[in-house]
């Protein structure tokens, strides 16, 4: 959709990328309205940091905005990836994605998405199956720094390799693992979940 113009911001949506979590339509209902005549984002003189703390909520990153005059986005101080009971890693830092940057997406872990490496709820239909509260690393060692870049490839017909500093952490918020390179299993065949355990190949996974 056209970007949508405040006297302040410039808020933008990517269809392809919202898994519909609802942060937007729960967080400010009078400005975000799915099927509202004149288009479902309706800002009119809402106060402009209360649209940045809802946009900012957005976990896939459909949702975004830039300012019109001050600070942009910040990064995080902290690169998570938070698991999502039976669905995606929810991914947050300044993350690299070939000549994209961003700061907020969702990555599909159980191998139907359509627009893959991203969620687009498949494991919804699928029926995907994958605890958010795996058993911690209990030898983790503390990260001597928590963020910077975060560069995601995928490797074709693998996994997602996430390089960066990282903290895994489960649905509650609780520490699973630190990790400078993370092999994120993106098939569903896992059985060590969320890591990649090379199941892709007896799967027969494909995905570019």
């Amino acid at each position: 959709m056209r970007p949508v113009e405040t006297d302040a911001l410039t808020i933008t949506f990517d269809a392809r990328t919202c898994i519909h979590a609802r942060r937007c339509v729960l967080g400010l209902p009078g400005v975000f309205r799915p099927g509202a005549r004149g288009g479902w984002i309706q800002p009119g003189d809402a106060d402009p940091e209360a649209l940045v703390r809802v946009i900012e909520a957005c976990p896939s990153g459909a949702l975004s905005y830039t300012r019109k005059q001050g600070a942009e986005e910040p990064t995080p101080e902290v690169n998570t990836a938070r698991l999502w009971e039976n669905g995606p890693v929810e991914l947050r830092g300044e993350i690299v994605i070939g000549e994209e940057s961003y700061t907020r997406v969702t990555l599909c872990r159980c191998g139907k998405s359509a627009n893959k490496p991203f969620c687009d709820n498949s494991h919804i239909e699928a029926g995907f199956t994958a605890t958010s509260e795996p058993a911690a690393n209990e030898e983790a060692a503390p990260l001597e720094a928590r963020n910077g870049p975060l560069n995601l490839r995928v490797a074709p017909n693998g996994p997602v390799i996430i390089s960066g500093n990282l903290e895994l952490i489960a649905g509650s918020g609780r520490a699973l693992d630190t990790t400078e390179k993370l092999y994120l299993c993106r098939c569903g065949a896992s059985g060590n979940k969320p890591y990649c355990d090379g199941s892709h190949k007896e799967a027969g996974f494909t995905a570019e």
